[in-house]
């Protein structure tokens, strides 16, 4: 079987590129170019017309009422409509498209998964700055506003004691709080993320409504304790041990994504979700699908 990539920079290391390479890495399957390919998947939305068969791969839709969601929406659409098979990253992406866009004639859901083989491989970060604390933590993420990384600071700093420290990666906004336990490192490479996370305890991610994080997935693979809100996604790939933290359900109504709600850290939730996050089974599960295309 020979596979098309669609929407794929496999130079970034964004979250549905990264997932790009691990795929392309265990599935049994070709990815050559120049070859007539048996079938395409397209990350989020294709831009192209062919008669070849059509899998769409979706980590979620618009639906942020400061923005223009329906014409963000419209491509996205057009391509599920002309798609043969659609893949969803997690059960809250499945329910929340298919409010918007109506159920598909051939669907799944699929978890994103890890890299167990590469992370094994990598040791713990080695800085002595680190060497005088008892516990490091973490987050990492392209920051935006229902990123909550002010959510993610407060919490530590409710939770932590003097001899914890919190590692931040990813570019930094405006929410910076200066203070000698945190440390903001910007963007940093996959290896140098999974190095960061088999040096942590704790890895935080209380974004608002996300679908199903690679960043989560890499951290818990690394063996970092998850603490996640208990909207959208990311709970269905944060493990039995994660904390999570109650919010309101959501209606799936559009709402100012950018603009979530303050989270309340005395409602704590045990976790009941679990799947595999092995990158091997994933990987099976994405060529079963494709060849049954």
């Amino acid at each position: 079987m020979n596979v098309h990539l669609e929407n794929v920079n496999l130079n970034s290391t964004s979250g549905p590129n990264h997932f790009a390479a691990k795929l392309i890495k265990y599935i049994d399957a070709t990815f050559d170019p120049k070859e007539a390919p048996d079938v395409r998947l397209c990350f989020i939305e294709s831009h192209s017309e062919s008669n070849v068969p059509l899998v769409q791969r979706l980590d979620g839709i618009y639906f942020n009422t400061s923005q223009n969601y329906k014409l963000q929406n419209s491509n996205i659409l057009r391509t599920y409509n002309r798609a043969s098979g659609v893949i969803y990253q997690s059960n809250f992406n499945k329910e929340l498209t298919t409010r918007y866009f109506g159920s598909h004639k051939n669907s799944t859901v699929i978890h994103n998964g890890a890299d167990i083989d590469f992370i094994s491989k990598i040791l713990p970060l080695n800085n002595s700055k680190l060497d005088k604390y008892d516990n490091v933590w973490a987050c990492a993420s392209s920051w935006r506003p229902h990123k909550r990384l002010a959510a993610n600071i407060r919490y530590f700093l409710e939770h932590s004691t003097e001899k914890d420290c919190l590692i931040i990666a990813g570019k930094k906004n405006e929410h910076i709080v200066k203070e000698k336990r945190i440390f903001y490192v910007g963007d940093l490479s996959i290896h140098n993320l999974i190095s960061l996370y088999k040096r942590s305890k704790y890895f935080i991610h209380l974004a608002w409504l996300d679908h199903c994080p690679n960043v989560v997935v890499d951290a818990r693979a690394s063996g970092c304790k998850i603490i996640c809100s208990s909207t959208g996604g990311t709970k269905e790939i944060a493990g039995p041990d994660a904390t999570l933290i109650q919010e309101e359900e959501w209606d799936y109504t559009p709402v100012e994504l950018y603009n979530p709600p303050v989270l309340n850290f005395d409602k704590k939730l045990k976790n009941h979700c679990k799947t595999d996050y092995n990158m091997h089974n994933v990987a099976l599960k994405y060529q079963k699908f494709l060849e049954g295309i």
